[in-house]
């Protein structure tokens, strides 16, 4: 899954594919490196990340979807939204998929739209929104809380006709830096789920704060967490760097056919 924001605030590529040639310029550089999806994004939820009105999301969604459909027709595209209405917005213009970082919890009708949608829904794991996530967070048992969260939530969605249910951890989001790593080293539990894993690890804190670097020179530290999230059962990646991401999954594909031969 690449990464294509469209807002002037991301932490890693924020402002850079705002406008409708940009975007699609880089929508085309990912699919030529292989991206299966393209993860659409009009919200910045970095931590401590402005929040923006529905229209201003909506505004900028419009901006670049119908064309980025209309130039990319064969092409899955996810958009990354917490709010039901937009969800429907995008399926309606052409998206096949939506990412809600809040897994349900933000948007009270979200599950009952994706139920009326039939769309693929991935439900990831947070703790707070972007402006409070990062707050202190705390677990008791981080692991255990977040597989009885996805429990209850996917029972939730379930009731409400979503059954194509992608679950995603939500590294950084509401966890400090031993939650992610232990998130991180025992990521095959959640194949307890029976639901197919996504993990968001590109050039993240977990990663600039362990190896002391900034966005620029953190790729190398995505693709070794990427790899080992590949080795502990992870089925897609969503990445800024798709060439990176598509060369780890290739050795690792060959790596898991030449033991089952």
């Amino acid at each position: 899954m690449g990464i294509l924001n469209i807002t002037p605030d991301s932490f890693s590529d924020g402002g850079r594919f705002l406008t409708e040639k940009d975007a699609t310029n880089h929508c085309e550089k990912m699919l030529n490196e292989g991206a299966a999806i393209i993860d659409i994004g009009a919200v910045s939820t970095k931590p401590f990340a402005d929040e923006i009105s529905f229209e201003e999301e909506k505004e900028r969604l419009l901006r670049v979807l119908p064309n980025l459909v209309k130039t990319f027709p064969q092409t899955v595209f996810s958009v990354d939204t917490f709010r039901s209405e937009i969800a429907k917005i995008a399926v309606n213009e052409g998206a096949s998929m939506i990412n809600d970082i809040s897994g349900g919890q933000a948007d009270e009708q979200m599950f009952k739209t994706i139920g009326e949608l039939q769309v693929p829904y991935v439900m990831m794991h947070t703790q707070g929104m972007p402006q409070t996530m990062q707050i202190e967070p705390k677990y008791g048992d981080v692991m255990n809380e977040l597989i009885l969260f996805f429990s209850k939530q996917i029972s939730l969605a379930h009731h409400a006709a979503v059954h194509d249910i992608i679950v995603d951890p939500g590294f950084g989001f509401g966890k400090n830096l031993e939650h992610n790593y232990e998130i991180l080293s025992k990521l095959e539990r959640f194949k307890i789920l029976e639901k197919p894993i996504m993990v968001g690890l590109s050039r993240k804190s977990m990663i600039r704060n362990l190896l002391e670097a900034d966005v620029e020179n953190s790729l190398n530290g995505t693709t070794a967490a990427n790899t080992v999230a590949l080795l502990k059962g992870a089925n897609i990646l969503r990445v800024h760097d798709v060439k990176e991401a598509v060369e780890a999954i290739k050795i690792i594909q060959n790596i898991n056919h030449k033991s089952t031969t």
